[in-house]
């Protein structure tokens, strides 16, 4: 027997009177193989891309020595200790427009953090990337980071990861959805290589870029994200990324607190977010060709490295030094308020580089701040100051980008604190609510929506999956018969007008006999004497009551067939209804916008559709 594409459920045929030998069309590998398949080629992507990662760490620390201490040296380092003086305003500015260049002569895919370039392929493009920024994203992005750049490594390893999965998924043999799961599982085992964060990886993957959890592209990005996490063990060490002092338990006071503080980060996050495409609609007004504004941009990134150095670079050992919580004041001002000018202004023009890593020191570093304030006005707060600066982190992102949960499990999985949970869960929270109040999109999804494309907001089953055609049938016993005439027929027709292409055809006996369509009744050049048998289709195309809704569509899509005939499980010559693409969608659009209906419902009877009761008679309401 062989199955119906794309469904576990047979399609039933009637060849001719009877409704024996049933037989199955197109015959698609199992979805456990295909399953298998991705999984396997995705595993080998992250390979790959867990050494991609450390290629671009490495060349990142190689451009950083050169640019900025004339050493040939690939040993880590950051632009914090230069001795340039103002000569360090030029080098992010030489950085800037390297990666101008590269964006006009190579791909203006480069451009921008990485994560909205990915989403907006796999909503436009069938998750078709060019294979070429496999090598420009990483190389560009080192430059850019290299140079000064205040930017994470993340956002580049994601897009990188993402084209590579794009890549592989445009020269196998699979579906569209099948190249979106493959290029989703190379972008997250990017970013589960970098900051060794498999469960956040995953979490982002369906927040952000999947818009779907279903076993068909969780098993394949669950296993890249593991391997991208086992690819950093090897590459970076064991160590969680960013160590910080063992949190205590938190108090009911200092929860509340805590909870408190993510609001007041939640609108920061999105005033932040709003800040950036503002800055970017400045740099549209340039009258000037957009490949010179990565090298405007850059000078803001070396006024402020010029007083504040350790804001340029990735930065990460900023984060670990915000955690401890000792950090001067003068500092947390810096890396707070002069890293996010530098950044903003930087991303705006639209150069290579990542959000992650700058939104978590900005975050940081608010959250910091503000515990000081908390702890100095109100000493009996009990809260923690590194805790302080972990929720800050945690809630900027949770905030500007809406990832709620990647955003708790990536804090959690960045810093191995179990008593962390408890105040991230309420801060990210209370920053994802406020922020969901205060902007339309997010960081990630504003550029991609001012280009008119949507974004789902929501990630739901399918609503015809949930649905059985027993629910939504018509109940229409057949009404043309074997023994009637063309002519019978058409003055019937004329009479009863129904609303429907194809109409049911009983035997003798009342038994269903097959289908005839109205335009074969009225083309037809036979004689109107004729039984209409000579017209009808007697391969019926059939459907159960208990079948599912989304089933039914796929029958009409593939027969291109207007009206199913619904027919008794028991007794396949028993038509008890029929199904038309009108019921279908009538069904749907109550289901979909069944949440938007306000009702009061106190009652013990049982709402809902109709239901089917099976008894001796057949099928009765």
């Amino acid at each position: 027997m062989r199955k119906s594409k794309g469904t576990r459920e047979p399609i039933p045929i009637a060849p001719s009177l009877g409704f024996n030998d049933q037989e199955f069309i197109d015959t698609p590998p199992s979805v456990s193989k295909r399953v298998l398949y991705l999984s396997a080629q995705a595993v080998f992507n992250a390979i790959i891309i867990g050494f991609i990662a450390k290629l671009l760490v490495e060349l990142i620390h190689l451009i950083t020595n050169l640019f900025f201490y004339g050493n040939f040296s690939f040993e880590e380092t950051t632009p914090a200790g230069n001795t340039l003086g103002l000569w360090v305003i030029v080098i992010p500015v030489i950085g800037g427009l390297i990666v101008g260049v590269m964006a006009k002569l190579g791909s203006t895919a480069i451009r921008g953090h990485g994560i909205p370039e990915a989403m907006e392929q796999v909503l436009t493009n069938e998750s078709k990337i060019k294979p070429i920024i496999t090598i420009l994203k990483p190389l560009s992005a080192a430059i850019s980071i290299g140079s000064g750049g205040p930017f994470g490594s993340e956002g580049p390893i994601i897009s990188t990861g993402g084209a590579l999965g794009s890549f592989a998924g445009q020269i196998m043999k699979i579906t569209p959805n099948e190249r979106k799961i493959m290029l989703t599982a190379g972008a997250t085992a990017g970013m589960a290589a970098i900051f060794g964060t498999p469960v956040a990886a995953v979490l982002l993957a369906v927040e952000l870029l999947l818009f779907e959890f279903s076993p068909r592209s969780i098993i394949p990005v669950a296993l890249a994200c593991a391997t991208g996490a086992a690819m950093h063990l090897l590459m970076f060490g064991q160590e969680p990324m960013f160590g910080m002092p063992d949190i205590p338990a938190p108090t009911y006071q200092a929860l509340m607190w805590y909870v408190t503080l993510g609001g007041i980060i939640g609108v920061l996050a999105a005033l932040i977010s709003k800040s950036i495409y503002l800055i970017e609609d400045w740099f549209e007004k340039l009258p000037i060709h957009w490949m010179w504004w990565p090298a405007i941009g850059a000078i803001a990134i070396g006024v402020v490295g010029y007083f504040a150095p350790y804001t340029m670079g990735v930065g990460y050992s900023n984060i670990s030094d915000l955690l401890t919580g000792n950090l001067p004041v003068q500092m947390i001002f810096g890396l707070g308020v002069l890293k996010f000018i530098s950044w903003s202004i930087s991303l705006g023009s639209g150069t290579s580089g990542g959000t992650l890593a700058p939104l978590f020191t900005i975050g940081g570093a608010i959250g910091l701040a503000l515990g000081m304030v908390i702890q100095y006005i109100f000493p009996e707060s009990d809260i923690n100051l590194p805790t302080c600066a972990l929720i800050g982190m945690a809630s900027m992102f949770a905030g500007s980008a809406r990832a709620l949960l990647t955003s708790i499990v990536f804090a959690f999985e960045v810093t191995m604190q179990p008593h962390g949970l408890l105040p991230l869960l309420g801060a990210c929270t209370s920053a994802y609510f406020v922020s969901f109040f205060l902007m339309k999109g997010t960081i990630m999804t504003e550029k991609i929506q001012r280009r008119g494309i949507l974004t789902p907001d929501a990630y739901e089953p399918d609503v015809l999956q949930q649905m059985h055609v027993g629910e939504v049938m018509e109940y229409l016993e057949p009404q043309i018969s074997l023994n009637q005439s063309i002519a019978d027929v058409k003055k019937w027709v004329s009479l009863n007008r129904p609303d429907r292409h194809v109409l049911i055809v009983k035997d003798n006996e009342g038994k269903l006999a097959g289908t005839l369509k109205l335009k074969d009744l009225r083309e037809n050049e036979l004689d109107e004497n004729v039984s209409i048998e000579a017209l009808m289709d007697k391969k019926i195309i059939y459907i159960y009551p208990e079948s599912q809704l989304s089933f039914a569509v796929e029958m009409m899509d593939r027969y291109h067939t207007d009206l199913i005939p619904v027919v008794n499980r028991d007794n396949k010559t028993q038509s008890i209804g029929l199904l038309t693409p009108t019921l279908v969608f009538a069904a749907y659009r109550k289901a979909r916008y069944a949440d938007q209906q306000l009702q009061r419902p106190i009652s013990l009877k049982r709402s809902g559709y109709r239901m089917l009761v099976k008894s001796k008679k057949g099928f009765k309401r």
